[in-house]
């Protein structure tokens, strides 16, 4: 979440729309919910989920147990005792959040299969004081005059269970401004631990980091235009990793400015190794930097406003994978990923290129607006958290996505927010490179179908096959692919296609160029009534693209 976007403009009071029913979301386990029964491969009756993607109807707080995923902004989610939780930014259409007596703030929601989620209060009711102190601590050592009212915004938690507790770092925004004519105030990151986050259960322990300059005290002064920010690192938006190798533990921050800090992290008290961290300002980058965490990665290197933010890394198979956000939240928001075998970087995209220097676009996309023939489709999809299964391989995808603009004749629709769980799949850079792996986001949402074989004669038919190339703030659109019986293929693609039944790979031909997509089953959630079908993702390092379908036939 950008730190100088005001997030507000987009929470409109609700309009009534036409009604749609929701049934109430399960905490059991399995495949729940729902009219659209399937059967399953192996004659088993499959029931996918039918809560509306347009829940305005059910939008008031008086409805709040039955949103299910609905009004999810920015997720993390991590598995404690029992459930997995999720905890989002202040975010809810019309703001309807804000009317809980109780956890009003980073609002919650938890389950057991990934699928159905029930809402769980958040950590706190208004910001700490320990905000308003320190800002006008650091206030008063500038020579500004205290701010009696702060303005607050409550965005990105980011969850881990950390010592047997739910740990959560938060991010509280103050928007007044640090003086007359001068740039916006900073960002707080501050901690707090829970035993029972089922009932709002949290204490909180205090100030973490927040926003540094690399200008000196008086900086903001001589700030005159918003493309020359005060701010080096804005502390919001952070991720927590445990280094696998080392077992050190890291806070990865910093958004929109000048790019990513890598702060490492006291696994007992959760701070700082090097708290206190001194002065929230210095004269250089380097003095700033040795205190506030060292920079690992930046989209456009030189510049304060470069247009990533929402940094989330995971470790797997000696890489350190860091999953960003790209471009404005409303529409245009997009997802991508670089890697690097150290912690510190540097991080490399597919093709070669160094993100922690900032040397351009990174690629592959992870996700980006689409629309499939049916349905509106969605934009709006990145901030994301990247977890694991419980109790399984499988790796997931979260986010929120965004109804496109006047859904419905509503003027407000792009503020409908729904959760989005989806699963990843690791595919290689290309067909002479099959180890050489990349996480893809699958283009329909989880649902919870058996991972039954898919055989090649299950591939055979009608496709709608969508090239996810960038497109600033635009809709990726499907057309029509047909995979025949002979092995080859007429419409979005032509040539031929093979299938490794073993890998679930799928290989595309294209006037001799291969493209390797992964191929699962899951649910298709623009059909009506939703029914399982067979999806595929995946990427080739030289499209700068991301191939999605899904079988329609």
């Amino acid at each position: 979440m950008g730190f100088v976007k005001d997030i507000t403009k987009f929470f409109f009071a609700a309009s009534a729309l036409i009604a749609v029913s929701c049934s109430d979301p399960s905490e059991g386990t399995g495949i729940q919910t729902g009219p659209g029964k399937n059967p399953g491969t192996s004659g088993t009756e499959i029931r996918i989920p039918d809560y509306p993607d347009d829940y305005s109807a059910i939008a008031g707080w008086g409805d709040h147990n039955k949103w299910n995923l609905a009004n999810v902004h920015d997720p993390s989610i991590a598995y404690y005792d029992g459930y997995y939780y999720m905890y989002c930014t202040d975010a809810s259409y019309g703001n309807e959040h804000l009317k809980a007596t109780t956890g009003r703030h980073f609002p919650g929601k938890r389950s057991k299969d990934l699928v159905n989620w029930t809402y769980v209060p958040g950590p706190m009711n208004d910001a700490p004081a320990w905000v308003k102190d320190s800002l006008n601590n650091i206030r008063s050592r500038m020579n500004l005059a205290p701010i009696d009212k702060p303005n607050y915004g409550y965005w990105a938690p980011v969850i881990r269970e950390v010592n047997g507790k739910l740990r959560m770092y938060y991010c509280i925004v103050i928007d007044n401004l640090i003086g007359t004519g001068g740039w916006g105030e900073r960002a707080f990151i501050g901690m707090c631990e829970s035993t029972d986050p089922a009932n709002g259960k949290w204490e909180d322990k205090g100030y973490v980091v927040c926003s540094s300059s690399d200008k000196g005290r008086d900086g903001w002064k001589r700030v005159n235009n918003n493309w020359e920010g005060y701010f080096y690192y804005n502390a919001i938006d952070p991720t927590y990793i445990v280094d696998d190798p080392s077992g050190k533990h890291y806070l990865i921050y910093g958004s929109w400015h000048s790019g990513f800090a890598l702060l490492e992290i006291d696994p007992e008290s959760g701070k700082p190794v090097n708290a206190p961290l001194g002065e929230p300002w210095a004269d250089n980058v380097q003095d700033l930097t040795a205190r506030y965490g060292i920079r690992v990665g930046t989209r456009t290197a030189g510049s304060r406003w470069q247009g990533s933010e929402a940094p989330e890394v995971i470790y797997k198979d000696g890489y350190y994978y860091l999953f960003m956000a790209y471009d404005g939240l409303d529409i245009p928001y997009n997802t991508r990923v670089v890697r690097s075998d150290k912690i510190e970087g540097p991080y490399y995209d597919i093709t070669g290129r160094n993100f922690t220097n900032g040397r351009g676009d990174c690629y592959p996309i992870v996700t980006h607006p689409y629309r499939f023939s049916e349905g509106y489709g969605w934009v709006g999809i990145s901030h994301c958290c990247v977890f694991q299964e419980h109790t399984g391989d499988d790796w997931f995808y979260s986010s929120q996505g965004r109804l496109p603009e006047k859904v419905g004749g509503n003027m407000y629709s792009n503020a409908i927010m729904m959760g989005h769980v989806r699963r990843l799949v690791w595919c290689p850079a290309s067909a002479d490179e099959p180890s050489n792996l990349w996480p893809i986001a699958l283009p329909e949402r989880y649902a919870g179908i058996p991972d039954t074989e898919i055989k090649k004669e299950d591939l055979v038919g009608r496709w709608e096959h969508i090239d996810l190339a960038y497109e600033y703030a635009k809709q990726r659109l499907s057309k029509e692919l047909v995979l025949k019986a002979d092995g080859t293929m007429a419409g979005a693609l032509k040539g031929t296609w093979t299938y490794d039944p073993a890998k679930k790979w799928l290989t595309f031909d294209v006037d001799g160029k291969k493209v390797v997509v992964c191929v699962e089953r899951e649910a298709d959630w623009e059909a009506s009534p939703r029914r399982a079908t067979i999806v595929y993702a995946g990427t080739q390092k030289s499209l700068n693209a991301t191939w999605w379908g899904k079988k329609v036939e």
